[in-house]
């Protein structure tokens, strides 16, 4: 029997994810710890399991019922990514500004249904979005930089599942 140059194997610590390391333990905590049933429906959004992930297939008959993550965050005001488009160029084009968000989050719909916004609101300083995910908050800060141009700034939470987007216009 041959033997190997290899020493023992440890476990691995991190997952490969589209070619980047994640840590195993920060991954989201709303999503389901275990397996759901086949054609589980959310009774809010309407949102099925089906093939092992949350799809907007229409199929509303019979089945389990369980809330899906994105829903479970919403009712319990606990975003997972924060958009902040700040100062008076961010307000004098909040309706241009909400209007982009919004187009993204429908293009994304469809594809992952639950990556949405859960809330916007303005404040004295400009315009935050809440987001149920955190993709959707950097698809919509570059997108906003791309069509206002300005300066974006993404801040991942290095031990959660959170992250902050700040927009500002140049000066």
């Amino acid at each position: 029997m041959k033997q190997s140059n290899l020493g023992p194997q440890r476990p691995r610590t991190t997952r490969r994810i589209a070619g980047h390391a994640q840590q195993d333990h920060i991954l989201d905590p709303y999503q389901a710890q275990q397996k759901l049933h086949e054609r589980t429906l959310c009774p809010q959004c309407g949102a099925v399991y089906h093939d092992g992930r949350w799809q907007l297939v229409g199929w509303t008959e019979g089945g389990f019922k369980e809330l899906c993550a994105a829903c479970r965050r919403t009712n319990d005001k606990f975003p997972a990514g924060i958009v902040t488009l700040r100062g008076d160029f961010a307000r004098k084009h909040k309706d241009e500004m909400i209007r982009l968000a919004r187009h993204h989050e429908e293009a994304e719909k469809n594809e992952h249904p639950l990556n949405r916004i859960m809330s916007i609101e303005e404040d004295t300083h400009g315009i935050v979005i809440n987001t149920t995910d955190i993709h959707l908050p950097r698809r919509i800060g570059e997108a906003v930089k791309r069509a206002f141009h300005g300066e974006i700034d993404a801040q991942f939470e290095e031990d959660g599942y959170f992250v902050r987007v700040n927009w500002t216009a140049r000066a």
